[in-house]
């Protein structure tokens, strides 16, 4: 059994057996055609994740690199059981929600003088050093607190004793591979190990560890280091946004008892069948997006295969989510309470 499914053969194995969540290739071919436009645009691409996120590192520096790994491992449930009682972040007037709330608090806390992307300060830090660094700016605390504490130590504790204590050690040597990256951090953090079994076969997602993947290659802009050919090798991220968008824009569609079972606001647990089959069917969703995407390029002459990955795809849609909250209202969101996502 290979230590480290692929997570898009993951995805179509998933999205063949599926039983309450459905990949509707008509809706996928029309959300691609809905892209077409958009896809050629500045802001899709690579230059997006910088311009248009101003918490996002503005360099392209080993301290930006550090700033990913560091945000990237702390990356994992920021929904509010209560959409009135939120953890929320203030930071230079402004005032962040779910993940963006975690990247205010670092950035809060560097401005405070606080080396939390150094990993020599994170391998030891305690308890209540971590609860001060997110700290709300409401009565709700940043959930799994205790959970963050160990992944951060833990992480911490890899990056000094294999990396001289920085992500970009890592970055270096894979030698300008996604892939190798991917199975570096797989390998030796064991937070990011994301997986579960499913018809007694072995499945993958990755999230976190792909995001983090995509992340460098957004921070050094595609460059030096960051050069990796084969980026578009990675898959969307499945976490609890991307398929409410999905749902929203009818690319997938879910049975009418599980959709009557997010509606009560069912807490699922991480390896559920049917958070397996959302996740998965959300990957290979998106891989038929993407595919659409490109052939509608080829038959304008067009090879856009360079500039169209699954990666630029998640980022689209994770920021249509967020500008569109209103509007998905009627899709509830899966909730898992966990470390993955």
């Amino acid at each position: 059994m290979e230590p480290f499914p692929s997570p898009l053969e993951s995805a179509k194995f998933i999205a063949s057996r599926s039983k309450d969540v459905f990949v509707d290739e008509e809706g996928a071919r029309r959300v691609a055609e809905s892209l077409f436009d958009k896809a050629a645009a500045a802001e899709f691409g690579l230059e997006g994740w910088k311009s248009l996120h101003e918490l996002n590192p503005q360099s392209a520096s080993q301290e930006a690199v550090d700033w990913v790994f560091l945000v990237d491992t702390l990356n994992f449930s920021f929904w509010s059981e209560r959409e009135e009682q939120r953890y929320l972040v203030k930071y230079k007037g402004k005032t962040y929600s779910g993940y963006w709330s975690l990247c205010a608090a670092v950035n809060r806390a560097l401005d405070e003088g606080i080396p939390i992307t150094s990993a020599s300060y994170f391998a030891t830090m305690t308890l209540d050093q971590v609860r001060h660094v997110f700290r709300s700016d409401t009565e709700v605390p940043i959930p799994l607190i205790e959970e963050r504490h160990w992944v951060l130590n833990e992480s911490g504790t890899v990056l000094l004793e294999k990396f001289g204590g920085s992500f970009l050690t890592c970055v270096k040597m894979s030698e300008k591979s996604a892939q190798k990256l991917l199975r570096l951090v797989l390998e030796n953090f064991p937070s990011y190990r994301d997986e579960a079994v499913f018809e007694s076969k072995k499945v993958s997602f990755y999230k976190r560890a792909q995001i983090l993947v995509a992340d460098t290659w957004s921070v050094l802009e595609g460059k030096g280091d960051g050069f990796f050919d084969d980026i578009s090798s990675l898959t969307i991220f499945a976490d609890y946004r991307i398929p409410q968008v999905l749902v929203h824009l009818k690319a997938m569609m879910y049975s009418e008892e599980l959709m009557k079972k997010l509606c009560e606001g069912t807490i699922f647990q991480s390896g559920d069948r049917e958070e397996v089959e959302i996740r998965g069917c959300s990957i290979w969703c998106c891989a038929l997006i993407c595919r659409h995407l490109l052939q509608l390029y080829e038959r304008k002459g067009q090879d856009m295969r360079g500039k169209i990955n699954a990666v630029l795809l998640d980022y689209h849609l994770w920021d249509y989510a967020r500008d569109h909250r209103e509007e998905m209202k009627d899709v509830p969101f899966h909730r898992v309470r966990c470390i993955y996502y």
